[in-house]
């Protein structure tokens, strides 16, 4: 891909090992002042800021907050911390960057040991804030100095970013597969490698059912509405939709759930078996297979009558997943908890031990209103919560989105976490090999024209398993797992999307990127 523009700074954008080596001991020959910050958007007062630091030393680095430790606004950073980065190698007064993996600038302080460590005037009134003092005696430690710019232009970037958040679909797009080396005729190679993957679901069946009605009338005695019927229409849903997302990828899809001894059992399987899923139905006589009943009139959904039995399944029941999962052949298994009886605290070790050791393991837990946690599925290579599911899995609505995302990626010890943000995109958050802290991506949705959003986290999730489980690459499968979901939104009803979905999503990408291959 031909962004050479993005390559042209990156030369400035350098590790802490990177810098000491250049800079040498201290006392040097050459001095060097440091400024620290978030630059989310880089405005005349950090032009400022800069300048007066760069008149100070010799050499002026600047450190940027990553992603995940930014706490500024629920939502940000708006420009993820590459970009951030390059932004302001861009600026010619800037010698070097650095992207801070930690929360507070004193360790690279401590390590880099600038000799001058720039801070903002509003820092130097009296009763300085104890991180600045903190800050302070840790540049004081070795001999170094801090310094205090002059404010005579000052501007907020919360506030600047509140009046219009910055459009950064396209750019953090282009950025992201810069960074982590991919182009197009990569993802359609991948893509293609799904046929090859057997994909084992286990989870709750729904039948999602929409009966249609229209107006009649009140009762005048009591205050009872009146409708008609006119039709009703059930479609899969629950964990048997994320099995047709996954065929409809290309793999080889085998689904195990529990349903009843009923009519909407038997639409299940015939309904899952023509579109080329294996079925390994569990029945239980007691237990009705689930039902969403979603009453319609003139488009408006009057009521939902649900019809189900979240008892937990017993030890017997639970036996028979355990063996359906160690006999079925399978590269990828997925765990779709509806929390309607399969999984619970007893038997979500008993599954996940089940599993074969190399084979790849995903999870989603969609019970951000009913009992069950996302935090359940422990060392899983990949879990897709959305926003509320994550905080009420650890009981944390404050948090801003990367150090919820980090708590979650903590406590799970799961090898990558995508945290569905609805319209706002995602965050997404891999192991590391050269760093103990987790590589944070970010995107924004590729919604254009959105109808409906049910669904699209199935779809995200379908897809970003099975590019996962191809590649490795949690960046491609955030992108295409991203591209899903945006195709899914555009449509009415949780449809599967194809793979042909997705490469006209691409297409539709690389024409608004520009897009080169030369």
């Amino acid at each position: 891909m031909k962004f050479e523009y993005l390559d042209s700074y990156k030369y400035k954008i350098k590790s802490v090992p990177e810098l000491i080596e250049i800079l040498g001991d201290f006392p040097r020959a050459k001095s060097a002042i440091l400024c620290h910050g978030v630059f989310d958007v880089v405005h005349p007062g950090h032009l400022r800021h800069l300048s007066y630091a760069k008149s100070k030393a010799d050499l002026l680095i600047v450190s940027v907050t990553s992603d995940r430790h930014i706490k500024k606004g629920i939502y940000r950073p708006h420009v993820p911390e590459n970009l951030r980065a390059l932004n302001l190698a861009a600026l010619e007064m800037v010698d070097y960057v650095l992207i801070d993996d930690s929360a507070t600038p004193l360790d690279n302080i401590r390590r880099i040991r600038p000799d001058f460590f720039a801070k903002g005037f509003e820092y130097s009134a009296t009763n300085l804030p104890a991180a600045t003092i903190e800050e302070s005696d840790a540049v004081s430690e070795y001999g170094g100095k801090i310094v205090f710019t002059p404010g005579d232009l000052v501007l907020s970037s919360s506030r600047l970013i509140e009046e219009q958040a910055p459009n950064l679909m396209i750019d953090k797009v282009i950025s992201l597969m810069q960074a982590y080396d991919f182009d197009f005729p990569d993802i359609e190679k991948v893509l293609i490698e799904f046929d090859k993957i057997k994909v084992h679901v286990i989870g709750d069946t729904i039948v999602d059912t929409y009966t249609e009605t229209v107006m009649i009338g009140g009762q005048t005695k009591t205050p009872t509405l009146s409708v008609r019927y006119m039709e009703a229409k059930s479609y899969v849903g629950g964990a048997g939709i994320v099995a047709l997302h996954l065929k409809s990828a290309g793999a080889q899809v085998t689904f195990t759930t529990l349903l009843g001894e009923d009519s909407l059992a038997q639409m299940v399987e015939a309904d899952l078996t023509a579109a080329g899923v294996v079925v390994n139905k569990i029945t239980e006589s007691h237990r009705p297979t689930t039902q969403k009943n979603a009453i319609v009139c003139n488009n408006y959904r009057l009521l939902k009558i649900d019809t189900l039995d979240n008892t937990p399944i017993s030890n017997a029941i639970s036996n028979e997943f355990v063996k359906k999962i160690s006999e079925v052949e399978s590269d990828v298994v997925v765990f779709s908890d509806f929390r309607h009886g399969i999984f619970h605290k007893h038997s979500i070790g008993d599954l996940t031990a089940s599993i074969g050791k190399d084979v790849f393991k995903a999870a989603d837990s969609q019970v951000a209103s009913r009992w069950g946690n996302i935090s359940d599925f422990v060392g899983f290579d990949l879990i897709t919560p959305n926003e509320r599911e994550a905080r009420f899995s650890i009981a944390d609505q404050d948090s801003t989105i990367g150090p919820l995302a980090g708590k979650l990626y903590g406590i799970t010890q799961c090898k990558n976490l995508l945290l569905k943000l609805g319209e706002k995109g995602l965050i997404g958050l891999a192991e590391s090999t050269d760093s103990e802290e987790p590589r944070v991506i970010s995107l924004d949705a590729f919604t254009e024209n959105p109808v409906d959003p049910v669904g699209a986290g199935d779809a995200l999730m379908a897809y970003a398993a099975l590019t996962l489980k191809v590649n490795g690459s949690l960046p491609m499968a955030a992108l295409v797992g991203s591209l899903a979901a945006a195709c899914e939104s555009e449509q009415n009803g949780n449809i599967p999307i194809k793979r042909s979905d997705i490469l006209e999503k691409l297409t539709e990408l690389q024409n608004r990127m520009g897009y080169s291959s030369t």
